[in-house]
């Protein structure tokens, strides 16, 4: 055999190790993980075991590309209107990723957020 068959044959060669998943599968699952690890945190927002507060100050990585105002509307009793009117005073963009805030905003939203929730905790202690 010449050097350009040897080199034809060991072309077409399929080597024996694991082949990994292609791009888009590996795509697909990355985006089902964060979907689903998401909606988990959205659950403990809404069930009061997690508080928004605590998400925008230590931002898991599930979070790094959910909005401002999906953050916000996950919790009991907030819609839209409520997100738009409570970041206006803070000038912040509701489609805003939670990833891309500076370590100032970041600090100033999880800071209305503790007060806001912390004046709703005396609200509460006062009905009682």
């Amino acid at each position: 055999m010449d050097a350009a068959a040897t080199l034809a044959s060991a072309s077409h060669e399929v080597p024996s190790t694991e082949v990994e998943a292609p791009q888009h599968m590996r795509a697909l699952e990355r985006a089902n993980s964060v979907r689903l690890a998401r909606a988990e945190l959205k659950r403990a927002i809404a069930r009061g075991d997690l508080d928004a507060a605590e998400v925008v100050s230590e931002c898991p990585w599930e979070t790094e590309s959910m909005t401002i105002a999906e953050l916000l509307t996950s919790q009991r009793r907030w819609g839209r209107t409520r997100a738009r009117k409570f970041l206006m005073p803070l000038s912040l963009n509701e489609n805003k990723p939670l990833g891309t805030l500076t370590s100032r905003q970041r600090r100033l939203l999880a800071a209305e957020l503790a007060s806001r929730a912390d004046r709703g905790r005396e609200a509460l202690g006062a009905q009682a």
